[in-house]
């Protein structure tokens, strides 16, 4: 098959390159766009990233192009277009199940640095200052952990919050009954805002989870509280966080991804500079600990994503990728 890879970045191409014997990529850094999309002309498929723009526009340039399959290297579809790709014919497919430890990893990276002023810290030993005056942090151990989203991430979270022997409860519209045996209760989302210490999001982007953490759902929270956000920035009102976060009603945000990410993450703006206000508010918050979403980004979850995704594609050309192991890729 004859794929259109857009969007890529050098710390990814490695894990495609060694299917090119499987299929023909070829590789793109201009993101996919309607105004890109004719790079995909005499390819079959493209392959595209969470901050892609895949409208109805695009979709349809896409299939004036002769391409057929849309494939997102990545687990949300919230970008996609899914009602003009079903009625221009064309196959959407994702990856939903790579490596889930690789985000709730990062989710609890986030969280402990907020909590020990990680950031803080490293500061003032790189310039020399080796005092801990205004360092002082709270412990995870007993805390109360609210998770809202219990899907393959969600449940990875939660299972490493119970090992560092916190009281764990979700938020989720299909309760998982593995989680219930570990202990984890479900409640309502009005009584988990309430009784977290933490408040962890890993819910896709949805018409129902747009705007969710606004100002109304921070005041039911306690101030005490820390907010950690590695779903989609749109989940949470970021001018809602800020203001609480300046009038000592929130603790701390933790942050893998942002409202309008599609325009910054990705590319290094050290020399232009950020335009954006909002986000510079952000990122320049003392306590707030941002990253421009990585979270997906280690070794076993790109392999896991590769092989994955393209496997897929094998399957839709009626065939299996051979000669290249699980075991022996990652």
């Amino acid at each position: 098959m004859r794929i259109a890879f857009f969007n890529t970045k050098p710390y990814e191409r490695h894990w495609f390159e060694q299917y090119q014997g499987h299929h023909q990529i070829s590789f793109f850094e201009e993101p996919l766009t309607s105004f890109h999309a004719e790079l995909a002309s005499g390819h079959q498929a493209v392959c595209a990233f969470v901050n892609d723009n895949l409208s109805k526009l695009t979709l349809k340039a896409l299939k004036e192009a002769g391409v057929s399959l849309v494939a997102m290297r990545c687990a949300g579809l919230d970008n996609v277009d899914l009602e003009a790709a079903d009625h221009l014919g064309m196959t959407v497919i994702n990856v939903p199940d790579y490596s889930p430890f690789a985000v709730a990893e990062h989710g609890v990276a986030l969280l402990l640095g907020l909590m020990r002023h990680l950031t803080e810290a490293n500061k003032r030993v790189e310039a020399g200052n080796f005092s801990i005056n205004g360092l002082v942090g709270t412990e995870l151990h007993g805390k109360t952990v609210g998770v809202v989203g219990t899907g393959h991430i969600g449940r990875a979270f939660c299972q490493i919050m119970t090992g560092f022997g916190c009281r764990v409860i979700a938020y989720d519209i299909k309760p998982t009954a593995q989680l219930m045996r570990m202990g984890v209760q479900y409640v309502s989302l009005d009584d988990l805002l309430m009784q977290a210490d933490v408040l962890a999001l890993h819910c896709p982007l949805t018409a129902a989870t747009k705007g969710m953490i606004d100002a109304e759902a921070i005041a039911r929270m306690k101030p005490t509280a820390m907010l950690i956000n590695t779903s989609r920035g749109k989940v949470v009102d970021t001018n809602a966080v800020l203001a609480a976060l300046n009038q000592d009603q929130l603790a701390g945000y933790g942050a893998d991804v942002y409202e309008q990410e599609a325009n910054w993450f990705g590319r290094d703006w050290a020399q232009e500079g950020v335009g954006d206000e909002l986000l510079n508010r952000l990122r320049s918050h003392p306590r707030v600990l941002l990253t421009a979403h990585q979270g997906f980004l280690t070794e076993e979850a790109l392999c896991q994503i590769a092989r994955s995704l393209l496997n897929k594609l094998s399957f839709y050309e009626g065939r299996q990728l051979e000669g290249i192991t699980h075991a022996s890729m990652c």
